[in-house]
């Protein structure tokens, strides 16, 4: 191993995270392109049929987010180890259980679609036209999953850049699709849907490509590793682990929108407005925060006590230094952006009253999206899974008692009780993980 791969630097910790915050930012576009091309049609159903096609898929496919981070903190301790057989079987056990899960929800697609729409119903047309979409773009869920993983190892062995380029190309292909398709050839709601599932699978391609070192050898192929019973078994523990913390704090922000949702329909306008702010913060500091997983799941490997402090620490001064920007730009732009997603002067006014909430929440919630990410790096799931337990305790008792006293305001103050709580808890085991790391 080279000194460029043990030494941590603020520069190769820039070179990890600025990738990923860059790729982060071509997010929102495809989604304004998709609704903004179905809106030529002129009609509401397809705008309509789109969106909640789009929300059940995404749903579905959270599910796997899991796969994500559990390849980036295992395939990160591979490495770090000098076990690069290991990296390339770890990302084979993903791409199996991804094509697993996929076909799966191919054959099991009508029971799927069925129950969706018994949660969310929708009209006729536009449950007749959501089908029509769905039933194109599950051919894709294979693709997507494995995506998870090809992401999660490309960041493990810090090629952020490929991560960039897959967007880049994924992103820009299904809007010159979505163009083509459906202006073009009036094509409608099929047209989108087949965009995105040639984006999927082409991206897929182009992933794994960018991970062709992991296919250099036989490790791959090597059978007998790939199902090792105990290697089996620590994935899916770290990823069961990971996958109940997710589950958890996706709960807690969907009571946010419940809740919020009684407390008046102005105020929920401002609330989903500055929700947008916080959806921003967690792009922007995911980069600071894989570049921890990437660097401390490398220093664990190699049993070097002082890189994982090292990396914990260089990652986290850029995560404060993003925060404080970021807050200071929400108080000082914020207004701007609140009259930009809004003409009504009522909702206008109720996002300046709690614009404060969403221009403190980066500096204040910063130590929870690291700390995410040195356990995810290190693999302490389980740890991760009970403070996120703790904290969802402690953000309900918040709920309970500032929602009655301080309406909206006390509903912004828990959702900071809850990020706040989560730095802490895990904060409070960090010198534990540390001193489990060898020398």
């Amino acid at each position: 191993m080279t000194s460029a791969d043990t030494e941590i630097t603020h520069k190769r910790v820039l070179r990890i995270a600025l990738p990923i915050v860059l790729s982060n930012a071509t997010v929102p576009i495809l989604g304004a392109v998709d609704t903004g091309v179905v809106g030529q049609m002129g009609e509401a159903a397809p705008i309509g049929a789109v969106g909640i096609g789009a929300v059940i898929l995404a749903t579905i496919y959270w599910i796997f987010g899991f796969l994500r981070m559990g390849t980036t903190g295992l395939a990160a301790q591979a490495r770090g180890a000098g076990d690069w057989a290991e990296t390339g079987a770890l990302l084979m056990r993903g791409l199996l259980l991804a094509f697993a899960a996929g076909a799966v929800f191919i054959i099991a697609q009508s029971a799927v679609f069925w129950g969706a729409f018994a949660l969310a119903p929708a009209s006729a047309e536009v449950e007749s036209l959501a089908r029509d979409y769905l039933e194109i773009r599950i051919w894709g869920a294979p693709a997507t999953i494995a995506l998870y993983a090809v992401t999660g190892w490309l960041i493990a062995v810090e090629r952020t850049r490929g991560v960039f380029l897959l967007q880049v190309w994924m992103n820009g292909l299904n809007i010159v699709l979505d163009l083509w398709f459906v202006l073009g050839l009036g094509w409608g709601v099929e047209g989108v849907a087949i965009a995105t599932l040639i984006a999927e699978w082409t991206g897929l391609a182009l992933g794994l490509y960018l991970c062709r070192d992991a296919f250099a050898g036989d490790q791959w192929r090597d059978w007998a590793r790939v199902f090792d019973p105990a290697r089996l078994k620590r994935m899916m523990q770290v990823n069961g682990d990971i996958m109940v913390r997710s589950v958890l704090l996706t709960g807690s922000f969907t009571t946010f929108l419940f809740i919020g949702s009684g407390i008046g329909d102005v105020n929920l306008a401002a609330n989903q407005i500055l929700l947008q702010f916080v959806e921003i913060t967690a792009f922007a500091l995911d980069g600071f925060a894989f570049s921890a997983e990437a660097l401390v799941g490398g220093a664990v490997g190699a049993k070097a006590r002082q890189r994982v402090r090292r990396a914990s620490i260089i990652s986290s001064q850029w995560g404060v230094g993003g925060a404080v920007l970021l807050g200071i730009a929400f108080a000082a732009g914020g207004p701007w952006l609140i009259d930009l997603m809004s003409t009504s002067p009522e909702v206008r006014e109720a996002g300046r009253v709690f614009l404060i909430w969403a221009a403190v929440l980066p500096v204040l919630s910063v130590a929870s999206y690291m700390f995410d990410g040195i356990y995810i790096g290190a693999t302490w799931t389980r740890d991760m899974r009970w403070a996120m337990l703790q904290s969802v305790a402690i953000y309900v008792a918040a709920l309970l008692v500032l929602v009655p006293a301080f309406g909206n305001h006390g509903l912004w103050g828990a959702l900071i009780v809850l990020n706040i709580a989560r730095g802490v808890t895990l904060g409070l085991r960090y010198p534990r993980l540390e001193a489990q790391v060898g020398a």
